[in-house]
């Protein structure tokens, strides 16, 4: 696939090698750039570059390892829609919400809530006393609503065509 090829809302610097390459990635984040070279039947300096020119874009953030928190003791994930008294006071509460290490997500959204955070909490008492201790006392924050998952059924990144 060429650039003029490229799906429409694909920036037209990334080609068919890059897609490729960022596939393999998404499923292991961990693949030598020589295993990746093999597979798409490339040098490992193609793909170095190739990596390097999508990071320098933005489009590569990076990688992480990705833990179990059950594992590590965290029990419970829960979502909090967070109502603020007012708009204009998004920007100081996240700053405040960032040092709240249970909050492992956040995203200013329409509806409702001002925001929508992903918690995880070792249990429900944690879980309560991260509500009511931290997040409450949040300048700005009137008030939350709070849904406790029972399980992940679906977790994955945007899937390339």
């Amino acid at each position: 696939m060429k650039n003029s090829e490229v799906k429409k809302g694909i920036n037209s610097e990334i080609d068919k090698l890059d897609l490729d390459i960022l596939r393999i990635l998404m499923d292991n984040a961990d693949t030598p750039f020589t295993e990746i070279a093999k597979t798409l039947v490339v040098s490992g300096g193609t793909i170095h570059v190739r990596i390097k020119k999508m990071k320098d874009m933005g489009l590569i953030k990076g990688s992480y390892l990705s833990i179990d928190p059950q594992k590590i003791g965290y029990d419970v994930c829960a979502f909090l829609g967070i109502y603020l008294e007012k708009g204009s006071q998004y920007h100081d509460a996240v700053e405040s919400l960032k040092k709240i290490k249970e909050i492992v997500e956040m995203h200013y959204c329409t509806g409702a809530y001002s925001i929508f955070a992903k918690i995880i909490c070792r249990d429900t008492n944690h879980l309560r006393e991260v509500l009511n201790e931290n997040i409450q006392a949040v300048k700005g924050i009137q008030r939350t609503e709070t849904f406790i998952s029972l399980e992940e059924s679906i977790k994955r990144q945007i899937e390339l065509d």
